[in-house]
């Protein structure tokens, strides 16, 4: 599973941060990880350069062998939160589209 992470031009990027996120959200995804390609996550400031709380949304989209992707969105005070609010949410989203498709099939 490729996990690749994009900020906007308003997020500072961070590799030891980035890291560490990425073996989180590997680690939350880890039981669909023989049927999830790569998974995309995107973070952006809310607010722009307005300013104003450091408000912060991911989009996290897994490609899923298969079936059409999943897409989930969380907000979050940081990328930390933000990011694995969003990878809570992916669980959910592949539980429920691969569990359809198990049961469409029969298993």
């Amino acid at each position: 599973m490729f996990i690749q992470i994009n900020t906007d031009n308003q997020v500072e990027s961070d590799a030891e941060r980035d890291a560490r996120i990425e073996e989180q959200v590997r680690q939350r995804l880890a039981r669909f990880e023989n049927r999830i390609t790569d998974v995309e996550i995107h973070v952006s400031d809310i607010n722009g350069p307005r300013g104003g709380s450091s408000d912060l949304r991911a989009t996290l989209e897994a490609r899923v062998n298969g079936v059409p992707p999943v897409a989930v969105a969380d907000e979050g005070n940081s990328v930390d939160r933000a990011v694995l609010g969003a990878a809570k949410k992916a669980v959910r989203a592949l539980d429920h589209q691969l569990g359809k498709l198990a049961d469409t099939k029969g298993h």
